[in-house]
C-alpha cells in the first residue's frame, strides 16, 4: 500500500511539473522580449504553490527538449528567450525580405572600444583610434540602444561617458560583459571585426552580418588620421 501511494504521489508531482513546463514554455513563446525569473514566477499565484526550484526545473527541461531541434532556449542579459539556432538561420532568414543592415568598420571599432573600455568618452575613443568619430556613428549606436550615456567625466567641459546596454548584450547573445573574449584572444583573431564574438564557431548571425561590412564598405579601411569618419 505504501509503495502504491508513493508511486501515485510521484505521478501527481510529474503531472504538476509538466503543467509548469507548459506554462513557462507558452509564456516564453508568447513574450515579445526575454523573461526574467521574477517575471516567470509572477505568472503563478500563491495558491498555485509553484516554487523557484520548480521553475528552474522547467527551464532546464525546456532547454534539454530543444536538443536536436532548430530552436534553442538561452539566457541573455535581459532574461530567457527562445531563438533560432545558428545552424538553420540562413534558411529562416529568408522569411524577411528586407536587406540586413551592415555597418562600417569605423562603427564596429567604436562599439568595441566602448564595450571594452567603458566608461569612455568620445574624445578618448578618438585618441585610441587616431581618427575622429562622426556624430552619425554615435547616433546610430544610440538609436540601436547599444550604448548610452552613463555619466560625465569630471574634467573641464564635462564630456559624456558612454557604456553598453542590456540590448547590446541581448543582440550579441551575451549574458554579461564577462562573456566577451579577452584582449589576448582578440589579438589572435586576424579580422578585428570579430572582436565581439564569444568564439568563432558560435558567432551570432547578427555579428556575421556586421563583419561583412568591411568588404561592402572598402572606404572605411582607408582612413586618414585626424579625419572624421561618416560611414555608418
Amino acid at each position: 500500500m505504501a509503495i502504491r501511494f508513493r508511486n501515485f504521489t510521484r505521478q501527481v508531482l510529474n503531472v504538476e511539473q509538466q503543467n509548469i513546463n507548459n506554462v513557462v514554455e507558452a509564456a516564453l513563446l508568447a513574450a515579445q522580449q526575454p523573461l526574467t525569473l521574477p517575471m516567470i514566477a509572477a505568472l503563478f499565484q500563491e495558491t498555485d504553490d509553484v516554487s523557484h526550484e520548480a521553475i528552474a526545473r522547467a527551464l532546464e527541461s525546456l532547454t534539454e527538449a530543444c536538443e536536436g531541434r532548430g530552436i534553442e532556449l538561452v539566457e541573455v542579459a535581459s532574461g530567457f528567450r527562445y531563438q533560432v539556432r545558428e545552424a538553420v538561420h540562413p534558411w529562416v532568414a529568408r522569411l524577411w525580405s528586407e536587406r540586413q543592415t551592415k555597418y562600417s568598420r569605423a562603427l564596429l571599432e567604436t562599439l568595441a572600444l566602448i564595450a571594452y573600455r567603458q566608461p569612455i568618452t568620445r574624445g578618448e575613443i578618438e585618441q585610441v583610434r587616431g581618427v575622429g568619430v562622426s556624430t552619425s556613428i554615435m547616433h546610430t549606436l544610440e538609436e540601436r540602444e547599444w550604448i548610452r550615456v552613463v555619466g560625465y567625466r569630471d574634467v573641464p567641459g564635462k564630456p559624456a561617458l558612454f557604456g553598453t546596454t542590456r540590448q547590446f548584450l541581448d543582440y550579441f547573445n551575451l549574458k554579461s560583459l564577462d562573456q566577451l573574449p579577452t584582449l589576448a584572444e582578440i589579438r589572435e583573431i586576424a579580422d578585428p571585426q570579430l572582436a565581439l564574438a564569444p568564439e568563432a564557431s558560435a558567432m551570432p548571425h547578427e555579428m556575421e552580418a556586421l563583419t561583412d561590412a568591411e568588404s561592402s564598405d572598402a572606404t572605411a579601411s582607408d582612413e586618414t588620421p585626424s579625419t572624421t569618419e561618416d560611414a555608418v
